[in-house]
């Protein structure tokens, strides 16, 4: 319904579209800015950079496209309207991750698939049958991972009702850490992603398998394979979570 909707005005979803590509296009273009005046960021090189920019961008990209609206979760829990699909025979998940479905999303897949091609152009690496199977367990199961990130935040809307913001700083703050190397930032702060809310496995851990860089914890090698694993394991909680936030819903007691 939501993509009939944005079709009937074809030069506004054109528009928009644009307009969420080149928005997003700004946060490369701030990395080329750094990279005028440096050789390196922490010891990687702007291919290796743009290579996790690419794969941050498409990975979120993914999971924004398909569960992104439930971020609106914290207004319909505020204002009672949660209850129109609460009695649908639909699962309450599907009808909020599509309730105004955005098709112009597809503008930040779409650049971080030029930033990833790009960097698959001109990155030097050693490619092997393994390298090559890692790419799109890295995609998808990053995508996995983002969407956990995004289910997990709606849940906890059940308890705080306006806490986007707070979504904000895991998904796209999370999305916006992975862009950059993670030799520069704090270990408590690399820790952090890769143990608590573990979005290392999105790119940090698996790019550096492929660009054969050591990762600042010294984690076995094998770890860059484990994506998948750990994308079920992160979808499997923040299911948990969130059957349990929607049982715990009470309306708005008016």
């Amino acid at each position: 319904m939501w993509i009939r909707s944005t079709m009937a005005y074809r030069t506004s979803f054109a528009l928009t579209t644009v307009g969420n590509f080149a928005m997003t296009a700004l946060d490369f273009v701030a990395i080329l800015l750094m990279f005028s005046r440096v050789d390196a960021l922490g010891g990687w090189s702007l291919p290796e950079v743009a290579f996790l920019y690419g794969l941050s961008g498409v990975s979120f990209g993914l999971a924004d496209l398909a569960v992104g609206s439930m971020e609106r979760l914290g207004r319909r829990v505020r204002d009672g309207t949660l209850d129109t699909l609460l009695v649908r025979p639909v699962p309450v998940l599907a009808q909020v991750a599509a309730d105004r479905f955005a098709l112009r999303r597809l503008g930040r897949v779409t650049q971080g698939l030029l930033v990833l091609g790009y960097a698959l152009v001109v990155v030097d690496v050693d490619w092997t049958a393994a390298k090559l199977l890692l790419m799109p367990v890295m995609l998808l199961g990053g995508a996995g991972i983002f969407c956990a990130v995004f289910l997990a935040a709606a849940a906890f809307q059940f308890v705080a009702q306006d806490a986007s913001e707070v979504a904000n700083a895991f998904t796209y703050g999370g999305t916006t850490l992975l862009q950059y190397p993670p030799a520069v930032f704090a270990l408590d702060l690399v820790r952090g992603v890769t143990f608590v809310v573990p979005l290392a496995f999105v790119n940090w851990l698996p790019a550096g398998y492929v660009l054969g860089r050591p990762y600042p914890l010294d984690l076995p090698g094998w770890v860059a394979f484990t994506t998948p694993l750990v994308a079920a394991a992160c979808c499997g909680l923040a299911g948990l979570a969130w059957r349990a936030g929607l049982r715990s819903y009470r309306s708005t007691g008016s």
